[in-house]
């Protein structure tokens, strides 16, 4: 079992080059099976999520070969059916994703139940509706779930609530659908938007993504291409806060500005200064920050998974403000490790009210989930001494060399056994 060793007291300085959008990658690679061809996927984060979600493609008859570091080549040509017999698929979320590909491609699904971060209730209930809206028809025995459809037949299907999985694992049945599909209440998140257009680049016929109505007029033939993923939005969310903790001064390369604005103009009311140059950000501080207020809400509000890291911000700041949770129930488990660091928060519900702190003190603590971990990595930047954190193989799930690239902004971090 690995952790990491931070020390603290740095500030961190220079340019960050940030990866493929995790969230984009683990939809667009299973859906690379619907061409039945092959393609090319350029700009995946070579990530623990998507080299489980690789294993899981190829005991399904799928060939894949990297092609360079962050190149994928996906021969789908010998995929027969979507029948998941590896229990890998329970360590990830995104394994979910290969429901709506077998649905569209075979009419047939089976798999063992997703898995992935425990942040609370994460149900498929949406999914489900609007498998069963096309045509389908679900069974759970256990820890598996099958979907059947004699014939799926586009549909209008309303999400109760705007769920990010649920809109793209429509899309990826849909896009085989006798007639047209319409989902309304859709989710807007900028990894819908690439999802959609890389399957727009196989021949689907997809209008919409990235508005609350997204329609999908069914076609016959996907064929493979090349695509490129987005740059990770909460990769270069998390490097922004750990430059406004640190009091430094970074560069971040690669990016699309827009994805980010929820946390440029939260960053820029706190009293950081903000610079953009084509698809980069320069992330500077310059004087005393204040606190602010963070309500988590779907995009283009502020990123529940960037809601950790942000946390520990404005526990090193002076003043009250609170952090409140509204996607996911059970986000604040972190807390208590802060709370080890000699964080002032209180968790009432949803909501973490906090009593800045101008310092906090290294010790031994849980990376309790992805997301959580990265907040841990920016605790310990900002901490008097040595933090130690274990559980890392949650970080890793999301998070590309992340020790080397804070190494390269002058962090003391290392990963030890």
């Amino acid at each position: 079992m690995s952790k990491f060793l931070v020390e603290g007291g740095v500030k961190l300085q220079g340019k960050v080059n940030i990866g493929g959008f995790k969230n984009a990658a683990l939809a667009i690679v299973p859906a690379a099976l619907l061409s039945r061809d092959v393609c090319i996927i350029e700009n995946v984060p070579m990530i623990e999520d998507i080299h489980v979600l690789s294993q899981i493609l190829e005991t399904l008859g799928a060939e894949i070969s990297q092609v360079d570091e962050t190149t994928m080549k996906i021969d789908a040509t010998n995929v027969k059916e979507i029948n998941v017999t590896t229990e890998l698929s329970r360590k990830i979320r995104g394994s979910y994703y290969l429901l709506g590909v077998g649905l569209g491609l075979f009419n047939h699904v089976n798999m063992p139940l997703p898995g992935g971060c425990n942040i609370g209730k994460r149900p498929i209930d949406l999914h489900i509706k609007g498998f069963e809206v096309l045509g389908g028809e679900v069974s759970i025995e256990g820890e598996r779930i099958s979907v059947d459809a004699d014939n799926l037949t586009g549909n209008k299907i309303y999400l109760d609530f705007a769920s990010v999985g649920a809109t793209i694992n429509i899309m990826l049945a849909a896009v085989y659908a006798e007639g047209k599909t319409v989902i309304e209440n859709a989710a807007k998140e900028p990894h819908i938007v690439d999802t959609a257009n890389f399957l727009s680049a196989m021949g689907a016929d997809i209008k919409g993504a990235g508005t609350d109505i997204i329609r999908i007029n069914g076609v016959e033939k996907l064929t493979g291409c090349t695509y490129s993923v987005i740059p990770d939005q909460i990769e270069a969310g998390t490097y922004m806060v750990a430059a406004a903790a640190t009091k430094g001064d970074i560069l971040i390369d690669g990016i699309i500005p827009k994805h980010l604005e929820p946390i440029t103009a939260k960053l820029t009311e706190m009293g950081m200064i903000i610079e953009e140059y084509g698809d980069s950000l320069r992330v500077t501080y310059k004087d005393e920050l204040k606190a602010v207020n963070i309500k988590t809400l779907p995009y283009p509000g502020f990123p529940t998974d960037l809601q950790q890291p942000f946390a520990v911000l404005l526990a090193t700041i002076a003043g009250e403000c609170t952090v409140e949770e509204t996607i996911y129930e059970d986000r604040m488990k972190y807390v208590e490790e802060l709370k080890k660091m000699g964080a002032g928060i209180d968790i009432v519900g949803r909501i973490a009210y906090i009593h800045g702190k101008d310092k906090l003190k290294g010790t031994p603590v849980i990376a309790r989930d992805l997301r959580a971990g990265a907040a841990m990595i920016v605790a310990g930047l900002v901490a008097e001494g040595i933090t130690e954190i274990r559980e890392i193989a949650h970080i890793d799930r999301g998070y590309e060399s992340i020790e080397k690239k804070f190494m390269n902004l002058g962090a003391r971090i290392r990963r030890v056994d």
